[in-house]
């Protein structure tokens, strides 16, 4: 008797291609999920940091009775040399006397102390071989702490990075100036700590300007202490959340220079709104600057790139122009100027971060009150240089609810449910 065989179980040709169209899908059908779901998170690090930023500054109130200094450091000795190594020329940002309390005290050690060390095949120069304590200016390469990058002073969620090793390390969360530019870029006191210019202590005329002027959570160069916070710490911003730049003449991460039109000949009021009429922004590419567009050609001197360096372009914001908006300079230089509008943007979708004063963080979206950016901002009036009563000093912010909320003590009343 022959015994019948049985044929072996199998897929058909037919079957595999279904098998495989059905996987597609669903990998299709996944893959937007996962990569939210990891934006989630990375959004989520980067609220954490500036959680923690925010816990950093509080703490340093407690210890110091005033909030970090931004413009801080060793000043020039008058009749020396304009020099960059054995001194910082009060450069030095906010970030830098928070780092004790951000987990950092070995690096706060090595800028707080003489220093031998330099970078990799560089030596130190002009100080007979040693950092002086606080070390030398921001953008100096060859020392250390200026290129060692903190973890907790980047967002995940941007990918900008420094190019190579030796070049400066990078910030993603920028102290508030508020809603004006004049003197913000040194709050009106000169590399010799003393308030006027370098030949001049017109100290009138420059406590005039910078008092009207500076508006913000911070005053670069000058103390400031919780209780100058009239509008109240949970009305008030005290940093942003800021995109660094990566090369690609982003819009929001960064600076198109030589934008003229937006201020008067002193440089001193700016009109937001010529900042962007005036930036080239490309109509098919609104998110990137067009070719004729003049932007940083150096990484090192592109926006936000040097955590220790207080200027506007590296380590602060204005309240001017609502988040993931054009960042602009009158000149042509590397942000050492007062016409600086220095923007709060982000990598998430929809709008990016805030620190409040009383150390909430807030998600800003792109569509906040931004008021009128045709009017100018406030500065004080003179010869010569006359704008609009709205733009005197001791006026409510132009710039509606974000130019409110970044203002210390207008006056303003915030009425709006911020979500945390």
């Amino acid at each position: 008797m022959q015994r019948s065989r049985s044929s072996r179980p199998g897929f058909t040709l037919v079957e595999l291609l279904v098998v495989i169209a059905i996987i597609g899908i669903l990998v299709g059908l996944l893959l937007p999920a996962v990569q939210a779901a990891r934006e989630a998170a990375r959004r989520m690090s980067c609220s954490n940091n500036f959680k923690q930023i925010g816990l950093a500054i509080h703490n340093y109130h407690t210890a110091f009775k005033q909030i970090p200094t931004n413009g801080t450091g060793t000043a020039r000795t008058p009749s020396t040399p304009n020099g960059t190594q054995d001194c910082n020329r009060l450069f030095l940002s906010w970030l830098v006397p928070i780092l004790p309390y951000m987990e950092q005290q070995a690096l706060w050690d090595q800028i707080s102390n003489p220093s031998t060390q330099a970078t990799p095949g560089q030596s130190v120069q002009a100080t007979g071989g040693v950092w002086f304590a606080m070390g030398p200016c921001p953008w100096e390469t060859r020392y250390v702490p200026w290129v060692t990058q903190v973890p907790a002073f980047r967002c995940p969620s941007d990918p900008a990075k420094a190019l190579g090793p030796g070049q400066l390390a990078r910030t993603n969360y920028a102290c508030n100036l508020g809603d004006a530019v004049d003197q913000s870029h040194n709050g009106g006191v000169n590399d010799y700590g003393f308030f006027g210019n370098f030949n001049n202590r017109d100290e009138n005329w420059s406590v005039e300007r910078s008092r009207a002027a500076q508006r913000g959570f911070f005053w670069n160069r000058n103390e400031m202490k919780f209780r100058d916070v009239l509008d109240g710490l949970s009305n008030t911003i005290a940093a942003g959340e800021v995109v660094t730049s990566g090369g690609k003449r982003e819009v929001k991460a960064d600076f198109v220079r030589n934008i003229s039109a937006m201020a008067d000949p002193s440089a001193s009021i700016l009109i937001p709104a010529r900042c962007k009429t005036g930036a080239h922004i490309d109509p098919e590419r609104p998110q990137f600057y067009d070719d004729t567009a003049t932007v940083s050609a150096s990484l090192s001197q592109a926006k936000h790139a040097r955590w220790a360096d207080c200027r506007a372009y590296y380590t602060a914001i204005h309240t001017i122009l609502p988040p993931n908006n054009p960042n602009c300079v009158h000149a042509n230089n590397d942000g050492n100027h007062p016409g600086v509008i220095s923007t709060v943007g982000s990598r998430h979708t929809g709008g990016a971060h805030v620190l409040m004063g009383d150390g909430a963080v807030i998600f800003m979206t792109d569509s906040v009150d931004g008021g009128d950016p045709e009017l100018p901002t406030v500065c004080v009036q003179r010869s010569g240089c006359l704008f609009p009563i709205s733009s005197i000093p001791g006026t409510e912010s132009n710039y509606g609810l974000w130019g409110a909320l970044g203002t210390r003590d207008s006056s303003e009343t915030i009425e709006e449910q911020l979500n945390q």
